[in-house]
């Protein structure tokens, strides 16, 4: 029984340390393709962004950026969200919610749109876009994080099964010659 104690052990040693090896390489592996497509994009901070003309590449300088894609749509918009807009614009190119009222667009035949509303889908989508690279650059980091506990934990099991299972008599045989160099009264 003890011997199977002690390879169950030792197994389980062997896949936490593995675990852990497995989500760190993931976890670095994973930021690693976060920053590089990122920086395929090209996106440089804006002049009133928190990284003004530095190139965009870390989940953090991602989710600063889609801040201010929302401040540059909010501004263009007067202030207003997409739910917030009317559909359509009129002959005077005013906002209107009427289908009826819209201007025709002269290529289609359909009611003219709201072009503002429309960036507001754009914005949405490439905000989205980079708070996801920010999403996944926390995750990844996470699974560093986890990784290295993982590891520790498969470490720390294996100490505990190499000591805690020898057998008695080579415990009795390792603290025997401790025993006998400590002097008596």
């Amino acid at each position: 029984m003890r011997n199977l104690l002690r390879y169950g052990g030792i197994a389980a040693s062997i896949v936490l340390i593995a675990f852990g090896a497995g989500a760190i390489y993931m976890g670095f592996d994973g930021r690693s393709q976060v920053h590089s497509d990122l920086a395929r994009e090209q996106i440089v901070g804006t002049d009133d962004s928190t990284i003004p003309g530095q190139l965009v590449d870390t989940g953090s300088e991602a989710q600063a950026f889609a801040v201010v894609i929302r401040k540059h749509t909010l501004e263009a918009t007067g202030g207003k969200t997409y739910s917030q807009m009317e559909r359509f614009l009129d002959k005077n190119g005013k906002p209107t919610g009427d289908e009826k009222l819209a201007a025709i667009n002269p290529a289609s035949g359909k009611p003219m749109e709201n072009g503002l509303r429309n960036m507001w889908i754009n914005a949405t989508a490439l905000s989205t876009a980079l708070n996801t690279a920010y999403f996944a650059e926390s995750v990844a980091t996470f699974a560093i994080v986890m990784g290295i506990a993982l590891l520790l934990a498969g470490l720390g099991f294996g100490v505990l099964t190499f000591r805690a299972l020898v057998p008695a008599q080579a415990r009795k045989e390792e603290r025997a010659p401790a025993m006998a160099a400590v002097p008596t009264a």
